[in-house]
């Protein structure tokens, strides 16, 4: 076995040097195996440890939560699996699962599913509470070293998406954030089992993907993914879109322009490249500490504003093949195209299980991604009204929507990008967003409510009475009455009557 010298975080060394005591207490083996050992090889952090034990796991996983002050959550009664999730503040970023060997420590390594993750080494066989590197031997049956030294991911055999078709999103994420290639053989038992992820539970699907999200230059991998038939797979609504031409103004097809968009998002949020125009391009473009806050703040345990963000890139234009037609003048038009595009997105995201929250911010992005450049002339930036209805329809999402807006620009200019337009697109986006801190520090003033208006103009409750209302809200959200009499003012206006 080769014997690696490994440098490994203080934290880790005393969870592991934890666990090693309790095992030998237990006089029980066990084994790292996985991912942990693959990123401790490549250098990498990790947070997740995997342990294979040759006994009873989820009798082994309590009286170990118990020592090391965690929280057992059976994974796999039947086949012994447990997760500790840690309670600790200190030591809520680490997790550890504990699974019972299926046969042999050999034969449990060739069940796995590529030679990167079939690794382990022997949780007895090393000190781990030794402050210098550690000599650690890796148990590798599979030839995971040579793998990983050559930057592949191949699968551990031919049957390998049989026993769990989830595995075929792994190997392109795992592909991706490694900076790895698919093996030639694994990639043609991609395409030949890529409908198998149709079969698998839409929450085990919507994790990998999130994932795959989570990667910079997405673009790539979402077109190699569709190039071996998997994204299709996953989402079938997008396969109408593949070769489907645009307007002149349009550098991809619908499918295409989709993907490029995602890694242009990420461009804007500084978070990756854009190879069809240089860096200058950013300084139109808003930024600040709270903006990149913004779009880290999670929505779910694995979801962030910037992952929805990527996801509602990729389905903006889902509808385009429904909506297409032809003006009267010959011109190409998709009519309709964001409002069709959010129903068919909802069901989507109602497939792969994603929360209400989520679905609400990626079907608003979807439905509202033109409205940002509709709501003023070319050349002439939004009024008050116009940039407070918008915030009014979309409430915080409103970032969202403004830096997809930008990012499906550079999408759909590439290299043909006019900096003037740009230019003007990004004030747009600077005067929303600026006007959205405003707004914010005012709506919670009311300066009449109904009651007011009944009494001081003898209103009846109804329609009209609502229609006031709101013609005052947006009023003083443009700034245009401050106080009490100046909305008694301009509602006798509305109303006809002398002031």
């Amino acid at each position: 076995m080769p014997k690696m010298q490994i440098n490994l975080e203080p934290k880790a060394r005393v969870l592991l040097s934890r666990l090693q005591a309790l095992l030998a207490y237990k006089r029980c083996c066990g084994y790292i195996v996985g991912g942990f050992v693959r990123d401790l090889v490549l250098g990498r952090p990790a947070r997740d440890i995997d342990i294979a034990i040759d006994g009873d796991a989820t009798v082994l996983g309590r009286e170990l939560a118990s020592e090391l002050g965690a929280k057992p959550v059976i994974l796999d009664d039947a086949h012994g699996a447990v997760r500790l999730v840690m309670l600790k503040p200190e030591d809520s970023d680490w997790q550890i699962d504990l699974s019972s060997l299926y046969g042999s420590l050999e034969t449990d390594l060739k069940r796995r599913d590529f030679t990167i993750n079939a690794l382990a080494c022997d949780i007895a066989a090393t000190s781990w509470d030794q402050p210098d590197a550690l000599a650690i031997e890796i148990i590798d049956p599979l030839g995971g070293l040579n793998d990983i030294k050559d930057g592949l991911v191949r699968a551990t055999g031919g049957k390998v998406f049989h026993h769990d078709a989830v595995r075929l999103l792994r190997a392109i994420r795992l592909a991706a954030n490694l900076r790895f290639q698919v093996e030639d053989v694994t990639e043609e038992l991609i395409k030949r089992d890529a409908l198998l992820i149709q079969q698998e539970a839409g929450e085990r699907v919507r994790e990998e993907l999130l994932q795959i999200l989570k990667s910079n230059e997405t673009d790539e991998t979402l077109l190699y993914m569709q190039k071996l038939g998997l994204l299709t797979a996953v989402i079938p609504e997008l396969a109408p879109s593949v070769g489907l031409e645009q307007r002149n103004e349009h550098q991809w097809d619908v499918f295409q322009h989709s993907a490029h968009s995602v890694t242009a998002l990420d461009f804007l949020l500084r978070q990756g490249n854009w190879p069809y125009a240089n860096t200058e391009v950013l300084c139109d473009v808003p930024w600040s500490e709270s903006t990149a806050d913004y779009f880290r703040t999670p929505l779910s345990p694995v979801s962030t504003h910037r992952e929805l963000g990527k996801l509602a890139a990729l389905l903006h234009d889902i509808a385009k093949p429904q909506t297409k037609a032809v003006s009267p003048s010959g011109r190409l038009c998709f009519y309709g195209h964001p409002q069709e595009g959010a129903l068919i997105t909802e069901k989507i995201l109602e497939r792969l299980r994603f929360s209400t929250r989520e679905k609400k911010l990626v079907v608003a992005v979807v439905h509202h991604h033109l409205r940002p450049v509709q709501i003023c002339e070319d050349g002439v930036l939004p009024t008050k009204r116009a940039v407070y209805r918008l915030i009014r329809d979309l409430g915080e999402m409103v970032t969202d929507t403004l830096f997809f807006s930008l990012a499906d620009h550079l999408a759909t200019r590439g290299e043909s990008l006019d900096l003037t337009n740009w230019r003007h697109h990004a004030n747009i986006v600077a005067c929303v967003l600026a006007e959205s801190a405003r707004v914010e520090s005012v709506v919670s003033t009311q300066l009449l409510n109904g009651r007011d208006l009944q009494h001081e103009l003898g209103l009846k409750p109804g329609v009209r009475l609502g229609q006031i209302l709101t013609e005052l809200r947006e009023a003083q959200m443009a700034g245009e009455i401050s106080d009490r009499d100046e909305a008694l003012c301009y509602a006798r206006y509305m109303l006809g009557k002398k002031r």
